[in-house]
């Protein structure tokens, strides 16, 4: 029997039922009237395709460019990615302050500033991304060129992402530079917090499973290997029950830190220069430069005098 699929009758009663939900789900928020316009997480994602096209235009932009028309191309291709993402810009900026109850006067001189001014770091960000591309090249024996970095190494494309989001970040779109860093999150399954600082030459090899969270701050050199977590020891809550909002609670990693694969390392800590930590390490204490932790260790230390998880 060939199936005839929905009924008209089908498609208007769950269109019906769609519709009260929606209603109500306003209702309850007071925005019957004025639904939100939330960032576009489809025109961020292509915000972004477009702009490692200008950054890399050779490997990612379109093909066949020879040296007189690149530059056109990078021109073309950032006019297009301001418009697209000041209108991003300008619809958190009026989400949140409808959601504040602020005035919304200004917001579109804001919106255009915020993002005249990420444009006008790019070449900064390029600086930074051509450091991690290197340190992956020199840091995976199976790499065979940093074009091949580039274009497949997913702790590449993930820290492309967190380059272009840590400074939308930073200028004041913190909801545009989430949404950019949560479609990072589904592409490569890394989950970095736009919030958090990281220097040049940083590698994430693997990388499926790593966190990273908001307030963590990593130095220069450092190296990650797949399902490392970089995450907070615990959530303080204020007289109320309401977790607190952007305490520092994140490990420091410094400078020239290598961490293996499954390695744990939670609460506002810092890992000292030039240290190695195991794979699959659990630490909740900060170690001194140059430390050596292993698996046992950490056990013994975490576990004796009745500390524990």
């Amino acid at each position: 029997m060939t199936s005839q699929g929905l009924s008209p009758s089908d498609i208007a009663s769950v269109v019906d039922a769609l519709r009260e939900l929606r209603v109500r789900s306003l209702q309850s928020r007071r925005r019957i009237n004025n639904p939100p316009r939330l960032p576009s997480r489809k025109a961020l994602g292509a915000v972004v395709e477009e702009l490692a096209a200008a950054l890399f235009p050779h490997r990612l932009g379109a093909d066949e460019l020879d040296d007189e028309g690149i530059d056109f191309f990078v021109g073309y291709t950032l006019d297009k990615c301001f418009r697209v993402l000041e209108q991003q810009v300008r619809r958190e900026l009026q989400f949140s302050a409808e959601q504040a109850g602020s005035p919304v006067d200004g917001i579109d001189e804001r919106a255009e500033n915020i993002v005249r001014a990420f444009v006008s770091r790019l070449p900064d960000i390029r600086v930074l991304l051509d450091s991690d591309i290197v340190a992956a090249y020199e840091g995976d024996p199976a790499a065979l060129s940093v074009d091949e970095v580039l274009v497949c190494y997913p702790g590449i494309s993930a820290t492309l992402y967190h380059r272009i989001a840590h400074q939308l970040h930073r200028l004041g779109a913190p909801l545009t530079a989430r949404v950019i860093a949560e479609i990072a999150h589904s592409n490569t399954g890394i989950d970095i917090h736009p919030g958090a600082q990281i220097g040049p030459s940083f590698f994430i090899d693997h990388g499926t499973g790593v966190v990273i969270g908001e307030t963590a701050v990593i130095g220069q050199r450092v190296r990650l290997y797949q399902a490392v977590t970089l995450g907070a020891k615990r959530f303080p809550a204020d007289e109320n029950g309401v977790l607190i909002k952007g305490n520092a609670r994140h490990p420091i990693v410094e400078d020239d830190v290598v961490i293996y694969a499954g390695a744990t390392i939670l609460g506002r800590i810092t890992i000292g220069a030039g240290s190695t930590i195991g794979g699959n390490v659990w630490l909740t204490r900060s170690v001194p430069a140059n430390s050596h932790v292993s698996q046992a260790q950490t056990r013994s230390e975490i576990f004796d005098g009745g500390a524990g998880i």
